[in-house]
């Protein structure tokens, strides 16, 4: 009885083009954008030397660049996603790096395994553009992820700036400076548009739908009726910041209440695969006394339905809303 190593291998192919990619990012963007860093990319650019409104420009590109591509081939299922991780690369870089990875991923499949010529195109683009996919969602899971956290102690940075007689705008410039990446960046794009005439409300609600996060449309909406019809917006922002950390822990707590039912239903929509996989490395003829018969392929397509129908409904079961 032999096991193939090909199913190992293909994963570690896939794991080394994910490696690749953040290796060249960083490479090509330093790494301060990288999001580790204490001093943010808005400000480390700054310190470079480059011009307040050149980096106003370039942030301000890349994180818009990628909706108005969406018309560019497989470029659609990326745009979105993109947007919120507010990648560096242009959408024709994306594109072409998906084809410099899947010739990689071809060159490793020919190197380590005896595929043959057809399934190891396949493979190598399905790694190319699969590989930029996970890189990119993972990017903007974690962006995002960053930037609710990160809310609420703006929200009362700017609070105490207020309390202290500093006006809107040069709240904005503090947080800007005191905030890591990404809130810091994206905080201070929002104190630069002001500083050259564009409406405070206006940019942080295009901040807020360009993110597609709630907590960011309340503090659009509270600023722009302070602008509106007066009041204390230190007061206001101080009641915003306490709403938004309330929904933040219990949001967190969901999360650790599901994670049980979310184990569960992966383990029940992955293990059926794997043991299918491990079936046939270890008994390659195990279904020779079935497979011929008139049900066997009626019966795969009804446990497929089952699988992909148990995916949705565990899903369902541990998606709340908070």
């Amino acid at each position: 009885m032999t096991i193939s190593a090909e199913p190992l291998i293909y994963a570690l192919i896939f794991v080394g083009v994910l490696v690749l990619v953040e290796g060249i990012y960083l490479t090509v963007f330093g790494k301060s954008i990288s999001l580790n860093n204490r001093i943010n990319r808005r400000l480390e650019m700054l310190e470079k030397g480059a011009g307040r409104e050149q980096v106003l420009e370039q942030l301000r590109k890349e994180m818009s660049q990628h909706m108005k591509s969406r018309s560019i081939p497989l470029y659609a299922i990326l745009a979105d996603k993109a947007q919120k991780a507010a990648i560096a690369f242009t959408p024709g870089q994306l594109v072409m790096l998906m084809g410099v990875l899947a010739v990689v991923s071809f060159g490793a499949l020919t190197y380590g395994t005896g595929a043959a010529l057809a399934l190891r195109i396949a493979v190598s683009l399905v790694m190319g553009v699969g590989g930029i996919f996970v890189w990119v969602n993972n990017k903007a899971k974690k962006r995002l992820g960053m930037i609710e956290e990160q809310l609420p102690d703006a929200v009362e940075l700017m609070v105490r700036s207020l309390r202290v007689g500093h006006p809107f705008t040069s709240a904005l410039q503090i947080v800007s400076k005191e905030v890591p990446d990404p809130l810091g960046s994206e905080m201070g794009i929002i104190s630069d548009e002001s500083a050259y005439g564009r409406d405070v409300g206006e940019a942080l609600k295009s901040m807020a739908e360009r993110m597609d996060m709630q907590d960011l449309r309340f503090l659009a909406v509270a600023v722009t009726i302070q602008q509106q019809s007066g009041g204390n917006l230190a007061e206001i922002l101080h009641g915003l910041a306490q709403v938004i950390r309330a929904r933040f822990k219990l949001f967190r707590r969901v999360k650790a209440i599901t994670s049980e039912a979310k184990f569960s239903g992966m383990f029940l929509s992955i293990f059926p695969i794997g043991a299918l996989i491990v079936i046939n490395m270890l008994e390659p003829n195990y279904y020779d006394d079935v497979k011929e018969t008139e049900y066997f392929i009626p019966a795969c397509f009804v446990v497929a339905g089952f699988l992909v129908a148990n995916i949705f409904v565990m899903r369902a079961l541990v998606n709340i809303k908070v």
